[in-house]
């Protein structure tokens, strides 16, 4: 299966869980009590995200790049990680 990766950024306060954003898709974000939950949560708001986009017809951005996505502001004082998705969900078809 071929498999398209998605920049997520980790971020952890002292006080906090594990969040993760994603800077291709403003607004979709998860967190998690250890890392490793926190990217499985990850992947699935991912999908969900993207399966309201299909739903409303709005486009799915390609995977930025690591500089891209270290570059945007909220990235900041986060550690990226790669979250991968199947690359055969269905794009909106064009009317």
């Amino acid at each position: 299966m071929i498999m398209r990766y998605y920049i997520g950024i980790v971020h952890k306060d002292p006080t906090s869980d594990f969040g993760v954003l994603f800077p291709d898709f403003p607004g979709c974000i998860s967190a998690g009590d250890t890392l490793a939950e926190a990217a499985a949560l990850a992947r699935e708001a991912l999908l969900a995200h993207i399966a309201g986009m299909i739903e409303d017809g709005e486009p799915i951005p390609e995977p930025m790049t690591l500089e891209a996505a270290l570059a945007d502001p909220l990235s900041q004082d986060g550690v990226p990680i790669l979250v991968p998705l199947p690359a055969s969900y269905e794009e909106p078809k064009a009317a």
